[in-house]
């Protein structure tokens, strides 16, 4: 007796756990110290949408001319251009190289609160050349028009001193490990004398040397000791990450390359808005529709559905915002809010063959008990298969469209390295929204359904089999 009891509260326990679940996915959760407002929980507004629906620029750069940039030059140019959307104030972007195609692809959306954004000034000023300076102290003062910070200490070296910088690990004596460093080699004889004439002035003062991209200071070492043969070492608190992207930096401002606009398009917001409101509104219509035929036909187990068709779109909004934790968020796109309808259909797919099991069963003799249970096993089967050929295809797409770093770029790196990285990023999108929803599916279409069906079965009031579609007896 008590285990039946505690059977029929696990409907309620399921149930409340989804709606939870569900309004907090919706509305998130917000804290307020005086104007001070914190993210607690992230919802549907904290979701990033992508340039289709809000707007915004999908640039790709190449090395102009003939020229043939290696991965490293690539690198720096992707540190110029990232250094120059910061100081655009486009801080939500994506910027990867493709060394096999010799290109830099850049997607940025349109400027918040911005009515005059110009999209093609800002791609003429992220493929212009950074300038890169040394120079003495830290100085600068700001402009009065553009209240933009310029630099005005004395110019030590520029770009064209430095031959190269790489990103290293040298043994520190005071804390008795290795630790990352940058290390510069300069140009003889120009770069090399400057740089041992400043060395030896500052040498062991507390003026440092900054380092400067256009008016962008990005590191001001002091400096130790002269040094004259051309070589020196930049040491702070560096991971390898930080080092190389200082090396980046510092070897942007020497490319042999100027580079060029190989392909440009915009969408303006409005158009995306209005595609983003259709789809909403044409899946919210979708769902109404599915949940009254569902409940017309399978009736109690139909009702579930509902609730785990709830619970599976819940979960992959909050998979998108960065509800959870150890997720990090992701950009919404068109082709993303298809790869969720999608799933929801293929949801739909999974109750429907367990709802026509329990009919079979039902009108086979079985009793109630016995009909559910071997319906959820027997049903499993066929929902596995035809979910993870879903699986495989979602995969494939997240590794053919998604940027070079993302797991599924570098798992499948070896049959689409020939091809370099895509320009398509919004595919992406699709295929990681329909992997989640199809993983949502199991949890909430087959294991949440089947705990809430079973339980509610256990009432008196559910135990006639016309609840569950088959003749009562």
């Amino acid at each position: 007796m008590k285990k039946k009891k505690n059977q029929k509260a696990v409907f309620f326990v399921v149930f409340a756990l989804i709606i939870a679940f569900a309004c907090s996915t919706v509305f998130g959760l917000d804290t307020q110290y005086g104007d001070i407002v914190t993210t607690r929980i992230k919802g549907v507004d904290d979701i990033r949408l992508g340039i289709d629906i809000q707007g915004g620029v999908d640039v790709t750069f190449n090395p102009a001319g003939d020229y043939d940039a290696d991965e490293k030059q690539l690198d720096a140019a992707t540190a110029v251009i990232e250094n120059r959307l910061n100081s655009l104030n486009i801080n939500d972007y994506e910027v990867y190289s493709d060394a096999k195609s010799d290109r830099i692809i850049v997607r940025f959306p349109w400027q918040a609160g911005e009515t005059n954004f110009d999209p093609a000034v800002a791609v003429k000023e992220l493929g212009e050349t950074a300038e890169l300076t040394f120079r003495r102290g830290t100085d600068s003062e700001t402009d009065e028009e553009t209240e933009e910070i310029i630099p005005t200490g004395e110019i030590i070296l520029n770009g064209a001193d430095v031959k190269s910088a790489e990103p290293g690990s040298q043994y520190n004596d005071t804390t008795g490990s290795y630790e990352y460093v940058v290390q510069l080699e300069l140009n003889e004889p120009t770069g090399k004398d400057k740089f041992a004439a400043a060395t030896a002035e500052l040498a062991g003062t507390d003026i440092p040397i900054s380092i400067w991209m256009d008016n962008t200071m990005i590191s001001y070492p002091t400096v130790s000791t002269a040094i004259t043969d051309g070589k020196a070492v930049i040491s702070g608190d560096f991971t390898y990450e930080s080092a190389k992207s200082l090396s980046d930096k510092i070897n942007s401002g020497a490319l042999p390359f100027k580079m060029e606009t190989s392909n440009f398009k915009t969408m303006d917001p409005t158009m995306g808005k209005g595609s983003l409101n259709a789809m909403i509104l044409a899946g919210l219509i979708a769902f109404g529709f599915i949940a009254i035929y569902m409940i017309i036909l399978y009736r109690l187990p139909g009702f579930v559905s509902v609730i785990a068709l709830i619970g599976q779109v819940a979960g992959t909004l909050a998979a998108i915002s960065g509800w959870f934790g150890f997720m990090p968020s992701s950009t919404l796109t068109i082709p993303g809010i298809a790869g969720i309808i999608l799933a929801v259909g293929m949801g739909v797919d999974a109750n429907i063959i367990t709802g026509e099991r329990i009919k079979e069963e039902l009108n086979a003799g079985k009793s109630l008990d016995s009909a559910l249970k071997i319906s959820y096993k027997r049903a499993f089967t066929a929902i596995f298969d035809g979910n993870i050929t879903v699986v495989f295809i979602a995969i494939i797409l997240m590794g053919a469209f998604g940027v070079p770093s993302s797991p599924f770029a570098r798992l499948l790196h070896v049959f689409f390295m020939a091809f370099g990285a895509t320009t398509e990023g919004v595919i992406y999108s699709f295929g990681y929204t329909l992997l989640v929803g199809i993983i949502l599916n199991f949890i909430m279409g087959v294991f949440a359904s089947k705990l809430m069906v079973i339980s509610l079965s256990k009432f008196e009031a559910f135990k006639n089999k016309k609840l569950y579609g088959g003749a009562e007896k």
